[in-house]
């Protein structure tokens, strides 16, 4: 099934579009900087599972954490970077996805996909329940790096090409099931050396780890987060929290301002916040202090937030 990417493009080195759909039940934000003669969006359905190709210019794609609602059926999206570079940021973590690459995605999470330039990107979504049935883990994974020559990742990578090429009405509905059953199975084993390496750090504590950090993300923007309010909401001891955040090179504390931080200079950066004061911005991220923030800000990008700012309009 072929559809249209017109609407999603607009014309080359003009300012970008942006665009608000509704995919699968939650609001996804899109935002298109130029277009290529021969953009794509086409997917081939496998049951439960779907393909989806993506061709296109320069184009940021986020999911917000306060706009998720959960409806619908969870699901998870593996994303096959096929040309190009895509800068992907999900669950903490942030990657560059070059052509051969793989990582994870929870759907039901806050992320935000961005490629600069042409690119081909191929999105394998499947439940949740099934990714489980072969990665009992998953979020150890999500936002994690799978390069192209690692174990069975250019295995996996040509199969799910093959099969984006493949035409719905050509293919009986169960041999398409059965192949998305196999490239899952597939994708699997490419993990399998990637989990066992996280999982040998200790299993409780990675796992508390990641929910810790998804908590954190989910609730950035509440003035009032910090190690003890976290601790009491999962009922973990302050102490225990500490042990959990061992398997990193940062304390709880140092994670949220450095989160918070990240995400006003980005809000700094973006063309659509321009109307809105730097300390509104702080603000918005859980800062209650526009000295300390002006402070932070400054250690960690060697710039003054209004400086920043500027340098970045320029650049424009």
């Amino acid at each position: 099934m072929s559809h249209s990417a017109e609407a999603y493009e607009s014309r080359r080195n003009a300012a970008p579009a942006f665009y608000t759909s509704n995919i699968h039940g939650e609001t996804t934000h899109i935002e298109v900087y130029t277009r290529i003669p021969d953009a794509v969006i086409r997917s081939l359905h496998m049951g439960q599972m779907e393909m989806i190709r993506m061709r296109s210019g320069s184009v940021a794609i986020r999911r917000n954490a306060s706009e998720i609602r959960g409806r619908g059926l969870r699901m998870s999206t593996f994303i096959l970077q096929v040309e190009g570079r895509t800068a992907f940021k999900h669950y903490g973590n942030q990657i560059t996805l070059e052509e051969g690459d793989f990582t994870l995605c929870d759907n039901n999470t806050e992320y935000e996909f961005r490629c600069d330039g042409p690119n081909e990107v191929l999105m394998f979504r499947v439940p949740t329940s099934l990714v489980k049935e072969s990665i009992p883990t998953p979020d150890f994974l999500c936002g994690q790096r799978l390069a192209k020559g690692e174990s069975l990742a250019s295995t996996a990578a040509a199969m799910a090409r093959d099969l984006a090429a493949k035409d719905d009405l050509k293919l009986p509905s169960e041999t398409r099931e059965r192949a998305g059953r196999h490239l899952l199975d597939v994708l699997a084993s490419s993990y399998a050396a990637m989990l066992d390496d996280r999982m040998s750090t200790s299993a409780i504590m990675s796992g508390r780890f990641w929910k810790v950090k998804l908590f954190i993300e989910e609730h950035l923007r509440d003035p009032d987060l910090s190690p003890s309010l976290i601790a009491r909401k999962l009922q973990l001891s302050d102490r225990y929290l500490r042990m959990i955040f061992a398997v990193s090179d940062e304390s709880p504390s140092a994670y949220i301002l450095r989160r918070r931080l990240e995400e006003c200079a980005r809000q700094l950066r973006d063309p659509r916040w321009r109307s809105h004061s730097i300390t509104d911005i702080a603000f918005s991220w859980g800062f209650n202090s526009a000295p300390h923030f002006a402070r932070s800000f400054r250690t960690r990008f060697e710039s003054s937030p209004r400086d920043y700012r500027q340098q970045q309009v320029e650049l424009a």
